[in-house]
C-alpha cells in the first residue's frame, strides 16, 4: 500500500459517539443462546446492516438453536472467492431480560450492557470498519466474508462443521472477540471439554421414610466436590449448571449438572477427561454418569499466524498503540480454525471487562483504535504465497 492510502486509512471518519449510538441497538437486542427466537432477531438486525453494505446475505437455519449468518461482500476477485473470513457469534450467556439488571448505560468512559464485550462490540467494530472503507471508496485487498454463528457460548455444538468448512476456503481468519486485559490479541487458545453429569438415586417419602431412599442430589453434590478438587496445574474443573428434584417432600431420584474443563495441551485435556470419567459408578441404590458433550481442541500458534500478528502489531504501532499477544484460556471458535492450522488472529475486539457478569462493559476509548486496526487488516491483507491448508495435509 502506498503512502496516500495509508493517509486515507488514518483519515477514515470513525466517530465514538456515532458508533456507540448504533451499537446500543445491538446490545438491547438480547440474544441468549438458548432462546432461538431472540438470537434470530439479533441475526436479522445484523443481516440488515450487512445487506445495506451490498453483501449477499445467507441465513443458515439453526438446528435446535438460533440461525447463523453468512455474508459475502462484493469484490473484484469475486464475492466468496478465498479471502478474509471475519468470524464471530451473536449469542450471549445473558438470559432474556438481563437488561433489567444490566441496563444500557454510559458511565466513566465505559459503556455497559449484556453481551457488549462478548462479543457484540467486536462484531460491530468489524462491520463498522467495512462500512468506513466502503464510504471512502477503498477496496479491500481480498474478498471479505462474515460468518456469525448462534451457539458459541454453549460450545458451538451445531456449528462447528459449518465453521471449519467455511474457514478452510479462506486465507485469513479474523476474530473480533474481546481484547485481552492488556489490549493484546490472541494467537493460541487452550483446549476445553464440557461434561454432562447425571446422578440417580432411590426415591422415598422425605417426611415419613427418608432413610428408605438415597438422594440423587446428595450423590451429585459429593461427586461435584470430588470433581472440582481434581483441579491442578495442568487442568481445571468448574461446575456451572445443576438441577434436580421436583418436590421437597420426596427424596430425589434424578439430578443433572454440567461442568467445564480447561487445559493448556490436548494431552492434559485427555487426562482430565479420563479422570472425570473415573468418577462414574453404579450400585443397587444410586448411579453417577459422566459424558463428554463437546470439546474445543487446543490451538497452537504457527508461523503463518505469527506473520499475521506481526502485520497487526506493525499497523497498531502506526496507529499509536501497542499490541501484545498471548495464548489464552477461555475458548472461542478460533480453537477450531487454529487447530486446523489456519492463519487465525483472535482478540481483535474492544477492550473492556466483566465478561459474563452483570458488570460487562467496554472501554469507549478503545472503539476507534480497534476499528481502525480492523480496517487496516481488511485493507492490507493480500493473497499469501501459499494457501491455507489443513494441518494434517
Amino acid at each position: 500500500m502506498n503512502q496516500d492510502n495509508d493517509l486515507q486509512l488514518l483519515s477514515l471518519p470513525f466517530d465514538t459517539e456515532s458508533m456507540i449510538a448504533r451499537l446500543r441497538a445491538w446490545v438491547e437486542s438480547e440474544s441468549p443462546s438458548y432462546d432461538a427466537n431472540a438470537v434470530n432477531r439479533m441475526t436479522a438486525l445484523v443481516a440488515t446492516e450487512l445487506g445495506e453494505l451490498g453483501a449477499h446475505v445467507e441465513i443458515i437455519p439453526g438446528n435446535g438453536v438460533g440461525d447463523s449468518l453468512r455474508a459475502r461482500l462484493p469484490h473484484a476477485h469475486g464475492a466468496g472467492a478465498p479471502g478474509i473470513l471475519v468470524m464471530g457469534h451473536l449469542d450471549t450467556v445473558h438470559p432474556e431480560n438481563t437488561l433489567a439488571r444490566l441496563p444500557w448505560r454510559r458511565e466513566g468512559g465505559k459503556c455497559y450492557g449484556p453481551g457488549i464485550l462478548d462479543m457484540k462490540g467486536g462484531v460491530f467494530l468489524a462491520v463498522e470498519a467495512l462500512r468506513q472503507l466502503q464510504r471512502a471508496g477503498v477496496t479491500t485487498g481480498l474478498p471479505v466474508t462474515f460468518l456469525l454463528t448462534s451457539d458459541e457460548e454453549i460450545g458451538s455444538p451445531t456449528t462447528r462443521a459449518l465453521i471449519e468448512q467455511e474457514a478452510l476456503r479462506h486465507h485469513y481468519i479474523l476474530i473480533p472477540e474481546p481484547a485481552r486485559p492488556d489490549g493484546g490479541v490472541v494467537t493460541g487458545r487452550y483446549a476445553i471439554a464440557r461434561f454432562n453429569l447425571q446422578a440417580s438415586g432411590t426415591p422415598s417419602h422425605a417426611g415419613s421414610r427418608p432413610g428408605d431412599g438415597r438422594s440423587a442430589i446428595r450423590v451429585m453434590a459429593e461427586k461435584l466436590i470430588e470433581l472440582e478438587n481434581m483441579t491442578c496445574a495442568d487442568y481445571t474443573f468448574s461446575v456451572g449448571v445443576i438441577e434436580g428434584g421436583k418436590w421437597v417432600n420426596c427424596v430425589p431420584m434424578d439430578c443433572r449438572a454440567e461442568a467445564l474443563s480447561m487445559a493448556r495441551t490436548q494431552n492434559d485435556l485427555d487426562r482430565a477427561i479420563e479422570r472425570a470419567s473415573s468418577l462414574g459408578f453404579r450400585s443397587d441404590t444410586a448411579a453417577f454418569r459422566v459424558e463428554v458433550s463437546n470439546t474445543r481442541p487446543v490451538w497452537n500458534t504457527n508461523d503463518a499466524t505469527l506473520r499475521l500478528y506481526e502485520l497487526a502489531r506493525t499497523e497498531a504501532a502506526r496507529l499509536g498503540f501497542e499490541l501484545p499477544r498471548q495464548t489464552s484460556g477461555g475458548g472461542s471458535d478460533g480453537n477450531f480454525t487454529g487447530a486446523l492450522g489456519l492463519t487465525t488472529l483472535d482478540g481483535l475486539g474492544p477492550r473492556g471487562a466483566g465478561m459474563h457478569t452483570l458488570n460487562e462493559h467496554i472501554d469507549e476509548s478503545s472503539l476507534v483504535p480497534r476499528a481502525r486496526l480492523l480496517a487496516s487488516l481488511l485493507l492490507k491483507l493480500d493473497e499469501p504465497s501459499a494457501r491455507n491448508t489443513q494441518a494434517a495435509a
